[in-house]
């Protein structure tokens, strides 16, 4: 345990941030999961729903500055992919 005052409070900040920063980045994940489920599934309505939500729970962690917007981008990029791919399977039947 620190002695210093301010790295007393510099501990407590770390806390906080880094529980605030597990609920965005494990909300982002647990969206992005049910996105690729819900492709895999086949069901059109379904993926683009999940996708939507995928796509806002990355922006928001990006927005925030728990993950890099870079990376927040290729994780959408990749799930828009799929989709497309998708959406071209349900087209063509």
């Amino acid at each position: 345990m620190a002695n210093i005052k301010s790295q007393i409070k510099r501990m407590r900040q770390n806390e906080k941030r880094r529980l605030r920063n597990r609920y965005y980045k494990g909300r982002a994940r647990t969206f992005v999961k049910k996105a690729r489920i819900s492709i895999q599934k086949g069901s059109l309505e379904e993926a683009v729903k999940a996708t939507r939500l995928a796509i806002s729970a990355l922006d928001k962690a990006a927005e925030k500055g728990i993950i890099h917007k870079n990376n927040a981008a290729r994780r959408k990029s990749r799930l828009m992919k799929r989709l497309a791919i998708l959406e071209k399977q349900q087209a063509t039947t």
